[in-house]
């Protein structure tokens, strides 16, 4: 980790120039790993035993090298081609295939930009991607846990303006086989657009951050290289139309000479089975991943011995569950905060850190961004108090796509980035992030985090997960509410031993008021709680109250 030269008493990082910046593409990125090692793994599929083929193809398990992953990848490029032209945008639909991996690196060796679309979305949010991001083409799966993703495409873009094609994947691969390899590719600019990703939508409706190629590169590297990474294991049910999917693991497997084992869509049963049979060394997932896995290990008995790290973020991590990861896995856990926008990460913890660092604070910056905590004013707040996390670097999205008003609001005009999270650094640059902007809770005129009263909670023996969440009040302007998941086979405790045990560790005001039971939390994509569905489902009465006594 950087060393300063004097403790910091301003949260003000200047950039760490210690490291290069890679200027090279996707495309590049995937070259230098085939000619450095050929015949490594680059790619294994993971699904569930039992299913057929999501893409039609015969065999399921499938592998690809380093020579092989490239190769597929050219002669995607040059089918793009005969296609479309260098800079127009393409969307894929589809969960975690292989498929994916392919497009994904054809498209940047084709100078495209890829539009990521969540196999979730319904037919009118797959519209809003496919028009607000003006993308010319439409890749899909067929079918999808249930779902008609074929019909819903080909429904969703008849008529629409600018879509020229919607495309199967299914035996697309063997189409795309057949092309040459030679002559067809042209020049792409490190510094041009690589991805349309839309952000999480824990608030709203989302906006599509556009990302370039070197940001993604050089930060899937810093990634790796705090994290320690090199020719590892990486197994991910992270999803590739989040950055967390095709930046952290596809790119940071690339410029590590690592093996991306790609899990379909999160199991924790398959997730722990794919650690064991491909002897995989590192994992990562979100908190809530991490607690489904502690679950599963109740229940089945998994050799884990291979797994040295783990690496989560995406929303605060409680001690207890830190604590646990390393107790129950038998692996380390390094943190990491970033946010789309950021293409993603911005602060990492590292093997070496202290367990409290690792257990209590973000990390230090990487390498090459700036970052300060900022007052309502824009100043730079003293070392130890709360303000903004804001940063400025290689990595800060270009814009999001065709909105320069909302652009405006986050992007600042001397290149700072509003993050719109709260956070506090310390003399040593760790920072730690106490909440969102717009989680905050005003409850007479007191600011109350969520994180620090989910921290607690977490705590409790019968509580497995919580989110907490303001609830409008007439005599307090707002109210601490928390909707809690509770652990298999543990009973239900009362909303009255909560509360007294919130008040052991928090003040009374900031204990939740409200209590209700959830079995299952509205996530996004990426595994986050969308807590504006949690205070809908309180509206409409879908959620249960917890028992006062």
């Amino acid at each position: 980790m950087p060393q300063l030269s004097s403790p910091l008493n301003r949260s003000y990082w200047p950039a760490d120039t210690s490291r290069e910046v890679l200027n090279i593409t996707e495309g590049q990125a995937l070259r230098e790993a085939a000619l450095q090692a050929p015949e490594r793994w680059a790619l294994v599929e993971k699904m569930p035993a039992g299913w057929t083929s999501l893409t039609g193809v015969a065999e399921t398990g499938r592998r690809w090298t380093y020579a092989q992953l490239l190769d597929d990848a050219t002669a995607c490029a040059c089918w793009l081609l005969l296609r479309y032209k260098p800079g127009q945008r393409i969307c894929l639909w589809a969960p975690n295939v292989p498929e994916w991996v392919i497009l994904q690196y054809g498209a940047s060796l084709a100078g495209m930009v890829l539009v990521t679309a969540n196999p979730a979305l319904r037919a009118q949010e797959l519209q809003y991607v496919l028009r607000q991001s003006r993308s010319c083409a439409l890749f899909h799966i067929d079918r999808f846990r249930g779902s008609d993703m074929a019909g819903m495409a080909k429904a969703t873009a008849e008529g629409m303006a600018g879509v020229v094609d919607v495309i199967s994947l299914s035996g697309w691969l063997n189409e795309v086989r057949q092309f040459p390899r030679e002559g067809c590719l042209p020049d792409v600019d490190p510094r041009s657009p690589a991805q349309i990703q839309y952000t999480s939508g824990t608030t709203g409706e989302p906006k599509g951050a556009l990302l370039h190629r070197m940001g993604l590169v050089t930060n899937a590297c810093f990634v790796a290289a705090r994290a320690q990474q090199h020719e590892d294991v990486y197994v991910s049910p992270m999803p590739l139309f989040h950055t967390a999917g095709s930046v952290m693991s596809v790119l940071g497997c690339a410029t590590t000479l690592s093996t991306l084992v790609l899990v379909v869509a999160f199991d924790p049963d398959l997730v722990l089975q794919a650690i064991e049979d491909e002897r995989g060394t590192r994992f990562g997932g979100v908190p809530t991943m991490l607690l489904a896995l502690l679950e599963q290990c109740k229940a089945k008995d998994y050799d884990l011995s291979s797994l040295q790290l783990a690496m989560s973020g995406g929303a605060p991590i409680p001690v207890a569950l830190t604590e646990r990861v390393r107790a129950e896995l038998g692996c380390d856990l390094v943190t990491v905060y970033g946010q789309t926008e950021l293409s993603p990460i911005v602060c990492q913890t590292a093997p070496d850190d202290s367990a409290a660092d690792k257990a209590r604070t973000a990390g230090q910056p990487l390498w090459q961004v700036e970052v300060r905590i900022a007052g309502l004013h824009g100043e730079v707040l003293p070392v130890g108090e709360e303000g903004e996390i804001q940063a400025r670097g290689y990595q800060v999205m270009l814009e999001y796509f065709e909105q320069p008003e909302v652009t405006a609001q986050t992007l600042l005009s001397d290149g700072w980035l509003r993050t719109g999270d709260l956070g506090i650094m310390d003399e040593r640059g760790y920072c730690r992030v106490t909440g969102r902007l717009k989680d905050m809770i005003i409850r007479g005129g007191e600011n109350i985090y969520p994180v620090q009263v989910e921290g607690v909670l977490m705590k409790h023996p019968a509580v497995a997960d919580v989110a907490v969440f303001g609830m409008a009040d007439e005599h307090w302007g707002e109210q601490v509410a928390a909707a809690i998941r509770f652990k298999s086979g543990v009973d239900v405790c009362p909303a009255e031993e909560l509360r007294q045990f919130c008040r052991q560790h928090i003040a009374p005001h900031k204990t939740p008021e409200h209590w209700f039971i959830c079995e299952a939390f509205p996530l996004t994509g990426s595994g986050k709680v969308q807590k504006f569905r949690l205070k809908e489902l309180v509206r409409d009465q879908q959620l249960s109250t917890l028992p006062r006594q």
